[in-house]
């Protein structure tokens, strides 16, 4: 009995060890990475005057090496199955590119098309300001302010934004796509290649800077058949929101910026290539002009063109559902294919294109910044997300109990308003419709309204999501729904809750951003001003 006795106490010794061992893991794992840092930016545009603006590009292309069989052809390594990999690096371990989006485990077989970090600096003077538009399926905030801590002090930038495009044919950026459920599949090395590329090209687009004159224009139809919503309520912006910035001395296009609320996945699951997806096309037709064959239908602009994504909950998708177009003939393409994201690509490029030269296209050749931008704490409820937390499948910490820190902005440039959030916010939080279907987890009508765009004073309202961090979705806490019965009749939880931080998100985030927006004395409406 004493040796049984003294075999428990050394088995509880043991346990409560591993128990402290585990804890002091996860409270490593889940230390706030910058520590004392935060974001709280007040500045009033000056007088109108001369605006500068410069743009610069860097490729952020993965060198995929490694290659493997897909046996069954359902683009999820697994050698179970009978996949297998070519050890070309000859380290004798599969030496993957593990890609971003739809499910883990899916190694890239190579690279389709380049993937950038695109960077439009602008100053007026007083502010100057940059922001990145990457080729990635998000990054985290920490990893943003590494960038910002990266700049040297001589290139004068004031604020940094760090926008995704949420492509989802990129390298894992956030540790949810590895091998496994419980293995990341960021790749420490190129982390850093992405951040240090997307540095030099702040500096170049700093060292770029010229004086400038700003188009801005919209479509708000043409479009509208390019992207369905899978999830009531069916809420859709199909509006392309475009800046054209051109040489005030010679006027040559410096660079376009195109914002679109749609995910770029055309091509859909079963890819295997590193790809940008449409957004490659919708660059290249912008600077290039589109070709059909060897005969050029519409001109290109030049310059660096951009694509950033707008609000992409819901979800906002061109699923295989929705056809595409061809621009040249009248083939219509459902099924995924590089046709069909050429297609889809080019036509948006026609789109912005022809946009810019309507009558409805607004010209200005002088103004000021107006800016603020703030740090939020979010809270993490869901459980998934602390697990990864403490394990270190995400490397990004709390600065708070099951808190993490996240950060808005809004600035205005003549009759252009920007609005940039954390993540895949729903269109309905946008642009209205918000509902209260019965059968949703929390019995309150719509909490967060007014439509943010409603309350944008600008002329031109660019929502940018993916902004400075990754958060997941951001959905309306009426539409909340985890328990069944779930709401429209749906035999299954809808997708979205997943991969959200929780049902306060939603209306935490559109509170900041109404305080952000209407609590600034410094945003005057456009129309007041002319």
């Amino acid at each position: 009995m004493k040796l049984f006795l003294k075999i428990l106490k050394y088995a509880a010794l043991i346990l409560l060890a591993l128990i402290i061992v585990l804890l002091l893991i996860a409270f490593y794992n889940m230390r706030d990475r910058h520590r004392g840092y935060s974001i709280d930016i007040d500045v009033e545009a000056p007088p109108p005057g001369t605006l500068m603006a410069g743009f610069a590009a860097r490729t952020i292309t993965p060198e995929v090496v490694d290659t493997w069989t897909d046996v069954k052809g359902n683009a999820r390594y697994n050698p179970d199955e009978g996949d297998t990999f070519v050890d070309v690096t000859g380290t004798g371990r599969f030496d993957a590119v593990w890609m971003a989006g739809f499910s883990n485990s899916k190694p890239a077989k190579g690279v389709y098309d380049d993937l950038w970090a695109r960077v439009m600096v602008l100053d007026d003077g007083h502010t100057r300001l940059a922001w990145v538009a990457l080729d990635a399926i998000g990054m985290f905030g920490c990893d943003v302010i590494d960038i910002r801590k990266s700049l040297p002090a001589e290139l004068g930038i004031d604020y940094a934004i760090v926008s995704s495009s949420h492509t989802h044919s990129a390298p894992d950026l956030m540790g949810l796509w590895g091998p496994g459920t419980f293995k990341s599949g960021v790749d420490p090395g190129y982390m850093e290649y992405v951040k240090s590329r997307s540095a030099e090209a702040i500096a170049e687009a700093v060292s770029n800077l010229r004086p400038s004159r700003f188009r801005f224009a919209t479509d708000s139809e043409s479009a509208a058949s390019q992207i369905t919503d899978t999830r009531k309520p069916w809420v859709i912006n199909p509006e392309l929101r475009i800046m054209q910035s051109l040489d005030a001395e010679t006027g040559e296009t410096l660079g376009t910026l195109v914002q679109w609320d749609n995910h770029p996945e055309t091509i859909w699951s079963r890819n295997l290539m590193i790809t940008s997806d449409f957004p490659h096309y919708l660059r290249e037709g912008i600077e290039r002009g589109v070709w059909h064959g060897d005969s050029l239908v519409t001109s290109g602009l030049g310059g660096v063109a951009m694509f950033v994504t707008g609000n992409i909950g819901g979800l906002m998708t061109t699923s295989p559902s929705v056809g595409i177009e061809c621009p040249f003939t009248d083939t219509v393409y459902y099924e995924p294919s590089f046709e069909k994201v050429r297609a889809q690509g080019l036509s948006l490029a026609q789109m912005t294109i022809s946009a810019l030269s309507g009558p409805d296209a607004t010209e200005i050749d002088r103004g000021g910044i107006s800016l603020r931008a703030r740090s939020i704490n979010l809270p993490l409820d869901n459980r998934l997300f602390r697990l990864g937390a403490a394990i270190g499948l995400f490397n990004r910490g709390l600065t708070g109990w099951m808190q993490f820190r996240s950060e808005i902005a809004f600035w205005q440039l003549g009759p252009a308003d920007f609005l940039h959030h954390p993540g895949e916010l729903y269109p309905e939080i946008a642009d209205g419709g918000i509902e209260a279907p019965e059968n949703s987890d929390f019995d309150t009508g719509p909490v967060e309204v007014p439509p943010l765009r409603q309350v944008m004073p600008g002329r031109y309202k660019f929502i940018t999501g993916l902004s400075n961090d990754m958060i997941g979705y951001i959905i309306p806490k009426s539409q909340w729904d985890t328990e069944p019965p779930y709401t429209y009749g749906y035999e299954s939880r809808p997708y979205g809750e997943i991969n959200s931080l929780g049902p306060e998100t939603g209306p935490l985030l559109h509170s900041a951003i109404l305080e952000l927006i209407i609590g600034n004395e410094l945003i005057t409406p456009w129309s007041d001003l002319h």
